[in-house]
């Protein structure tokens, strides 16, 4: 009998019960913070001075640094002890989280956004393997819902619990509301979770890790500075371009010529994982990508409270949650190719809706293309999830699990970016082709029912004039965005012909049930 398992029959249901509150207080706050400091962003953006673009960055460096940090996870707990890990995580975590609370300009914030997002990448993976160990064998399917419903909340409670702190206390509140749970996660995992055996023996290769993560900094750089560089006609650009390139060229020679390499060659030669891989990193762009847009959008062009514009956002998460649980009874009956595909027709299909959005699209339009986008992330999620490792060899799940997860926060981080500086330029190209068709000359200015306001003859009229030209060219902005990531769920269609389709559901549980004879 493993460790784990006598240590998962030792415990009374009360203790099981009380390390579960602890752990997933933890995965909830991390959870939350990927999604409640969305809604603030507005708020941010004015209170630091920053461009929109800049503003992205309190978004894009959290991301980051989780992604960097999570492959390190499993090394660290093995070599350390899984409980003291925790604790260092989640006190670093809560210190961040002060510490962002209490940035007063762009460059704090974005530095403290990294620390919050390098303590906090362990904090899921940790809570996963805390709760397969306290719970015995037959329990672990419920013990995975309760996770997994855990790691939901955040994206339904973050823009809700963002917007309504920002709108009756302080934008830093959507920080400082980390430290009473962080407080009760820390006494928790203290008084109920037991250490793991540690193995001071372990190698990890930190040089190829190393590379992987300047080449991804490297990358995440170039994308957020330049568009207020002027891209390649700046030597800093120039710089971050050349490092990413390099950086992942020595990595890969290094992983096909080490002997211990930090991910193994042969993880790539499946075709399933690999195509996962892509599938996965188009998830992520168009996951968070939506979410850094719409607040904004709300908020600067619809005129919505924080309050109003967190509500609003919420619905897209309940329809996650419902898909996932639609979706769990669903793998193993029907193909999971099917699955996903009807997932990605649900993605397209709320980004089409999206495409015709005006400044004064209602509230139920917005409520419904939200669900509707929810739905089909989660079919996307689940099924990808299972057919991604369904013909993965045992001996690279790890790293396989660790790769699937950094792929999911780099496409998450890079679509931010694009996304962001595609607005800005869309928004100047959009407000220069309005803008010249305004002459005197035109019938329609010269109608005898149009604001008296819009006087350009004045000072004041031609600065209101400008101020509709550039909400109207923001708006259609946002709708090139939407078109582009319904085009790039489009795009990724055909790959699902490439996959290997999964076993029946009948001979995998035959032979699980042989596992278990």
């Amino acid at each position: 009998m493993s460790t784990a398992a006598t240590a998962a029959s030792e415990t009374t249901p009360l203790e099981r019960g009380l390390t579960t509150v602890s752990i997933m207080l933890a995965t909830i706050m991390q959870a939350l913070d990927t999604t409640i400091a969305n809604v603030a962003l507005p708020h941010m953006q004015g209170s630091m001075a920053a461009t929109q673009d800049q503003i992205s960055w309190v978004l894009t460096s959290y991301i980051v640094a989780a992604a960097i940090m999570t492959p390190p996870t499993g090394f660290l707990a093995a070599r350390f002890g899984r409980k003291k890990l925790f604790l260092v995580s989640v006190t670093g975590f809560t210190i961040a989280s002060m510490l962002c609370g209490a940035a007063v300009s762009l460059e704090e914030m974005v530095a403290f956004r990294l620390l919050q997002g390098a303590f906090g990448a362990g904090l899921v993976p940790l809570s996963q393997a805390v709760l397969l160990d306290t719970y015995p064998k037959e329990k672990h399917g419920s013990a995975m819902a309760m996770w997994g419903m855990g790691v939901m909340l955040g994206p339904i409670l973050g823009p809700t619990l963002g917007g309504y702190l920002t709108e009756f206390y302080n934008w830093r509140w959507v920080f400082y509301i980390n430290l009473p749970i962080g407080l009760m996660a820390l006494f928790g995992i203290m008084a109920f979770v037991p250490e793991t055996d540690k193995k001071p023996g372990l190698s990890f290769d930190w040089f190829g890790f190393a590379l992987l993560s300047l080449s991804i900094g490297a990358l995440q750089m170039m994308l957020d500075r330049g568009e207020s560089q002027n891209w390649f006609s700046s030597w800093e650009i120039i710089i971050e371009t050349a490092l990413a390139v390099m950086c992942l060229y020595m990595f890969i020679v290094h992983m096909f010529t080490a002997r211990n390499p930090f991910l193994e060659p042969g993880l790539f030669a499946d075709r399933n994982f690999v195509i996962g891989l892509f599938f996965i990193f188009i998830v992520g762009v168009v996951l968070l990508a939506t979410l850094a847009l719409l607040p904004p959008f709300l908020q600067n062009l619809m005129g919505y409270p924080v309050v109003t514009a967190g509500i609003l956002l919420a619905p897209r998460g309940v329809g996650t949650m419902i898909a996932m649980m639609m979706v769990g009874r669903l793998v193993g009956r029907i193909d999971t190719r099917l699955l996903i595909l009807f997932g990605l027709f649900m993605t397209a299909l709320s980004l089409y809706e999206m495409i015709g959005f005006t400044t004064d699209v209602s509230e139920f339009v917005i409520i419904r293309t939200g669900i509707i986008q929810g739905i089909g992330l989660g079919f996307i999620f689940v099924p990808l999830s299972t057919i991604t490792f369904a013909t993965l060899n045992p001996h690279y799940r790890t790293e396989g699990t660790a790769m699937f997860s950094l792929m999911r926060n780099i496409g998450s981080s890079i679509g931010i970016s694009v996304m962001t500086t595609m607005l800005t330029q869309n928004t100047q190209v959009v407000h220069a082709s309005l803008a010249e068709k305004l002459t005197p000359f035109r019938m329609a200015m010269q109608s005898p029912w149009l604001p008296d306001i819009w006087d350009w003859q004045t000072r004041t009229g031609a600065v209101v004039l400008n101020q509709v030209v550039t909400a109207q060219a923001n708006t259609i902005a946002y709708l090139n965005d939407f078109q582009a990531m319904m085009w790039i769920v489009i795009a990724v269609v055909p790959l699902l012909l490439l996959m290997q389709g999964p076993k029946r559901a009948t001979s995998s549980n035959d032979e699980h049930m042989e596992v278990m004879e």
